[in-house]
Order: structure tokens, then sequence, then C-alpha cells
């Protein structure tokens, strides 16, 4: 499989933006994708905010199972205040209320004290196609944020006003370097990587194989796959949806595209990619 490595000149300009606008905010909310935390922490942005109070947000939870729960209760035991919610559904808005005001409690209270209505403010970082901009309208009650279901759709800095703080959203940035090419290829997988950069074939034959190792039963209950290599998996797929070409032939392209999209829309159940040990070594 070709390495992957995607690092276009805008977010280099967008993490200038963030490490300048630090100074006026009070915390700093880092938006994961909830099957894939481990792939979707970049420790660049970590370092950034430096030491203001960080909150992690595992969104998309409607499309991973229980074991994301294992890993936001793993965040948390490493000292990361962290909530898992799905930014589309809006009983979700109390729960990341109720975690942001955690973050600037003992803040409000002294301004309280002193007599003082403080806003505080909020930066809003992730890697792309995370869900930081529906998060934001979630909370706003309004579409304030450009959305997108592809990577890169944010690309300047806008300030949201919503009740009681203001949130900054930050277009999505990934780590210069990818020196871990495993948790790289889950981030293609829920697309937070451009599609346009990447190999098809690769992407849509390693995610088979990483299914039918983690969730044998999802690929067999959709497609009617057994077992094989990956391309033998392609082939079945490419037959129970009938893809094939003049002649016989399969059309892998449309099996391909036919599986990530499977996957990225839930089609196959809730599956989470990373496992316990993709956390370690990293500094929440």
């Amino acid at each position: 499989m070709k390495t992957i490595q995607w690092f276009p000149g805008h977010m280099t300009k967008a993490m200038r933006m963030m490490q300048e606008h630090l100074s006026l905010v009070d915390g700093v909310v880092f938006v994961l994708d909830a099957r894939c935390p481990a792939a979707s922490f970049n420790p660049k942005l970590k370092k950034i905010a430096n030491n203001k109070p960080v909150l992690y947000v595992l969104n998309k939870g409607d499309l991973a199972d229980e074991r994301a729960d294992i890993l936001l209760k793993i965040i948390r035991e490493k000292g990361g205040a962290a909530v898992k919610i799905n930014a589309v559904n809006a009983s979700s808005k109390r729960d990341i209320t109720g975690a942001i005001e955690k973050l600037v409690a003992e803040k409000r209270q002294r301004a309280l004290e002193k007599g003082q209505t403080k806003v505080f403010r909020f930066m809003v970082a992730g890697v792309p196609n995370t869900g930081k901009s529906t998060l934001i309208n979630l909370l706003a009650g309004s579409k304030r944020a450009e959305t997108g279901d592809k990577a890169g759709v944010t690309r300047g800095k806008q300030w949201i006003r919503c009740d009681g703080f203001e949130l900054l959203d930050t277009p999505g940035t990934m780590p210069p370097a990818f020196e871990n090419q495993y948790l790289a290829r889950h981030l293609a997988f829920v697309g937070s990587i451009n599609d346009d950069i990447l190999d098809i074939d690769d992407i849509a034959l390693a995610l088979l194989e990483e299914c039918y190792a983690k969730y044998p039963a999802r690929l067999y209950e959709r497609y009617g796959v057994e077992g094989g290599t990956p391309l033998d998996m392609l082939e079945t797929v490419c037959k129970r949806r009938g893809f094939m070409l003049r002649g016989g032939e399969y059309d892998y392209e449309r099996g391909e595209r036919a599986v990530i999209d499977d996957f990225r829309k839930g089609r196959l159940g809730r599956i989470t990619l990373d496992i316990p040990d993709d956390l370690k070594g990293l500094d929440f």
C-alpha cells in the first residue's frame, strides 16, 4: 500500500492562525472521530493548546460501537476531559455544553464573585471531517458554520456566538507527517483525508481486510463475505451487488466505492477501528 501523506499549504497557514489566536480563548475543544480517536488525535494541535484547558469530544458516536466507550474511559484515565456525542442529534447539546462549562467553572465562579459576567471563548480544532462545524451549529442552534461530508470544507476562522460563550471554528489540520501509517489508514477510511489524493484500490482493500479481522460478521451480513484475500472479498462484494462489466468482468471500482461509502454511512453497522493499544503514548 502506498504511503499516505497529506498536508496542503492552507494547513500551515491554519496552524499559524491558531497559534496567533490562542491568547484570545479560555480553552480548546478538540473534536475527534469516535471510530478512531487515536488516529484523529493530532499532537501538533495539542502542543498549540499549550496550558489551556482542553476538552476532547468524541463525535460521530452513532457510527461507533461500545468499544469507543472503552477508548473514552482510557482518555479520561490519562487525565483528559472527554465526552462522546453525536453532533447531528439535538440531545447531545446538553452533554457538550455541560462538559464545556466544566472547563471554566472555576474561572466563571471567580468572575461572579467579582460581579463580572464573562463570555468565555473556546477554540474548536481537529483533523478534517470530524464534525467541528456541525458541533458548532448544534451549540449555536442554527447553521452558522459551513459544513460538508468531505475533508477541507472550513478554510478560514469563524467566530460563532452561542449561549454564554463564543466558539472559534478553525480549519481541519493534519500532522505535517504521518509517522503511523496504520492510523493514517483509519483517517482515510473515515474520510478525514482528501479522497482525491488516495489510491481507492489500496483504501478499499485495506478497509475490507481490517473490517474482516475485527468485524467479520458485518461483512457476511452485508455482502456474504466469508473470508479469503481482500481481493476475494471485493469480488464477493461485486457479485452480491451486481457490479459486473461486459464479459463477466468485475467492476472493481464500483465495488470499492460501495464498500467505502457503506462504511462511512454506517451501513456496515457501528464500527470502532482503534483499539486500546492505539492510545498508548498519546498525551491527552
